[in-house]
């Protein structure tokens, strides 16, 4: 298929090469300060949760709203489907270096935020409003790439955003409870429009209750699968180690997983689930109501480590624990083109959860599939609207966009969306090629922002 060529011509080797150089030189420039500021960013997260300390000017949203609101984008079918067809088509060993790409994505998620709260500009509203296109047009001084920025975030939201996650809610729906899948993305479509129609302040606020339940919801039945198959998680792990540095032949003729199918689909699954560097989240952050760029950075951290580090990880150990992935079976319907839909994606993890919790799995897992796709389209249609009333420069379309995403979001619920995947990685990689360039060459403010802040935190510790 020419869109899958042109799919694998961006992103690799070339684009995931772009991703893994960038964490790294961020990471290096601030002294991995992902892991040596742990307890850091920890404390500016979840434990200033309830403090006012940091806030601003009590509009816009809260900073647990920004990052739920980014999360509700995030966590969504990748989660599931993406970590089971990383598994699948590169063997145990995508996850570790979906593991690599999360660690040096978490600074590079951290500067998108740092910037896209030190450049964003005010609504009529009064609020805020920002992400990689007002970075790009300020910070750089280029409006052509904030542009090409904005239109490739419009193309994803109405393709990966709209329609294969409101077909990831009908087929899990169809095939759970045989519901009608046409009019599952009815109500779908009913339901997102009564959350977007109140603007992002709504979104925020159903994000921030939704988000945190589905991950612990999710998180917790993943803990409840691995801990009934406990004894074989050592083996697990050292398949994901082995798959990653030393694959084996698995066929006949010495075919099996290499390396570099593994590298491929980890980074581009670890990518699309955390959206470190895709620029996209930047746009839910830029509206939170804080006073200190480098403090919303720490929520970018803590969203790639939630989103990826704990998430996909609690996935893709439930399928290698439970027996439900085969390399031999999984390779030999590779190399066939006798690939059954059953045998990957959202199903592959079903088959997982099932093989603990029995048949009740396959209804948990549809149950959570619901909540992550549901959230992905509040995040998705906000980032869409805002990258058109950025190429617009006023809020009059926003209408017709509206209705556009829900017609989308219907559509998708019975369509093939095979192609659309393709062309939402395809929108994915052009909106990630100019941001990671653009975080490149505004990191040293972004970083010296970062530093000031660390030491600002310092002395008042200090302080008697």
């Amino acid at each position: 298929m020419a869109l899958e060529k042109l799919g694998d011509l961006l992103w690799n080797p070339w684009l995931l090469g772009l991703f893994l150089l960038t964490g790294l030189y961020l990471s290096v420039r601030s002294g991995f300060f992902q892991l040596f500021g742990l307890p850091v960013w920890l404390r500016a997260t979840i434990g200033s949760l309830g403090k006012r300390e940091g806030r601003g000017e009590g509009k816009g949203l809260t900073r647990l709203q920004a990052m739920s609101t980014a999360l509700a984008a995030t966590i969504g079918t990748g989660s599931i489907a993406g970590v089971a067809t990383a598994i699948f088509y590169g063997g145990p060993g995508a996850v570790f270096w979906m593991w690599i790409s999360a660690f040096l994505g978490m600074m590079t998620g951290c500067v998108e935020k740092i910037l896209a709260v030190r450049y964003r500009e005010r609504d009529r509203q009064g609020g805020y409003r920002g992400g990689p296109m007002v970075y790009m047009e300020q910070g750089l001084g280029n409006r052509t790439l904030a542009s090409l920025f904005s239109l490739c975030c419009i193309g994803a939201s109405l393709g990966g955003g709209s329609m294969v996650q409101s077909n990831s809610i009908s087929t899990a729906l169809w095939a759970a409870f045989g519901w009608d899948r046409l009019a599952v993305g009815g109500i779908a479509a009913l339901l997102t429009g009564l959350v977007i129609v109140g603007g992002v302040g709504r979104i925020g606020k159903v994000s921030e209750t939704l988000v945190p339940c589905m991950a612990l919801l999710f998180v917790g039945g993943g803990l409840v699968v691995l801990v009934c198959r406990r004894q074989v998680l050592p083996a697990a792990l050292a398949q994901i180690l082995e798959g990653a540095f030393a694959p084996k032949a698995v066929l006949g003729g010495g075919a099996g997983y290499g390396m570099a199918a593994a590298l491929r689909y980890g980074v581009a699954r670890g990518v699309f689930t955390n959206e470190a560097g895709i620029g996209t989240s930047a746009i839910a952050h830029a509206a939170a109501d804080t006073r200190e760029p480098a403090e919303q950075g720490m929520w970018g951290i803590f969203e790639v480590f939630l989103a990826t580090g704990v998430v996909c990880t609690v996935t893709a150990l439930v399928i290698l624990t439970t027996g439900v992935y085969d390399p031999q079976t999984a390779l030999a319907a590779i190399h066939s083109g006798r690939v059954d839909p059953q045998m990957v994606g959202a199903p592959l993890s079903a088959a997982g959860f099932s093989a603990v919790l029995g048949p009740f799995g396959g209804i948990f897992v549809a149950v959570c599939l619901l909540m992550f796709a549901f959230t992905s389209l509040l995040g998705c249609g906000y980032y869409g609207e805002r990258s058109l009333e950025y190429l617009t420069g006023s809020p009059r379309g926003r209408r017709g966009y509206r209705v556009l995403f829900l017609l989308a979001v219907v559509w998708g619920s019975v369509a093939d969306v095979r192609a659309v995947w393709e062309l939402a990685d395809i929108f994915n990689g052009l909106m990630a090629l100019p941001n990671l360039c653009t975080i490149l060459l505004l990191s040293p403010e972004a970083l010296g922002l970062l530093s000031r802040w660390e030491q600002g935190r310092k002395k008042s510790r200090s302080a008697p």
